[in-house]
């Protein structure tokens, strides 16, 4: 990773960012493979609306360093401080345009969806029909629910993070992880 010799304004707005984004939607398909996964459509769709909320924007120029091809995925906030990485654009036939599209488009997403730190989640057939999945109490969810009541600042949230990183995309961790960082900071005010 590369950064800007500071990073103190965007690593405050990615924060932000980051509390506004969602997972990216499986909604292509790879016929070889028969599974859906996010396009770099989808990706964007998950992060670009939050990145530009708080200042950033994301770029994806290509690079070539000892002669192997690299996209450089780039987040540039307002303050003109960065933070970037390089991700290998992966060809099996070097001088083929389309596999070389192929293998862009490829770095690109996952580039993307690394350094913003998203998953991807499947748009199935229930989603869309409004049909609601019956799903049992995850004990872990509700022991992280339960401390996450208790911690009273900033630095408590992020051990509490930390200790329970497994269950914090599980929306209603995420979302009460959300508001009690709102609240924390509020209170900080």
């Amino acid at each position: 990773m590369n950064s800007s010799p500071t990073i103190v304004k965007i690593a405050s707005a990615l924060v932000k960012a980051q509390s506004e984004m969602s997972n990216a939607v499986k909604g292509s398909n790879n016929p070889f493979f028969k599974k859906a996964y996010a396009d770099i459509n989808a990706i964007r769709e998950a992060v670009l609306p939050a990145l530009n909320l708080h200042g950033i924007t994301a770029i994806q120029p290509t690079t070539v360093i000892d002669g192997i091809d690299y996209v450089e995925t780039i987040l540039l906030h307002e303050s003109g401080e960065f933070i970037s990485s390089l991700t290998r654009i992966v060809v099996d036939k070097v001088n083929d345009a389309q596999r070389h599209g192929s293998g862009l488009s490829y770095a690109r997403r996952y580039a993307l969806q690394s350094i913003c730190n998203i998953g991807a989640e499947d748009d199935d057939a229930n989603k869309a029909t409004g049909k609601k999945e019956i799903v049992m109490p995850d004990p872990d969810v509700q022991d992280a629910l339960r401390v996450l009541a208790d911690v009273t600042d900033i630095a408590e949230l992020k051990g509490w993070k930390a200790v329970f990183s497994a269950v914090i995309d599980v929306p209603e961790v995420k979302t009460a992880a959300k508001e009690k960082f709102t609240q924390l900071n509020h209170e900080a005010k």
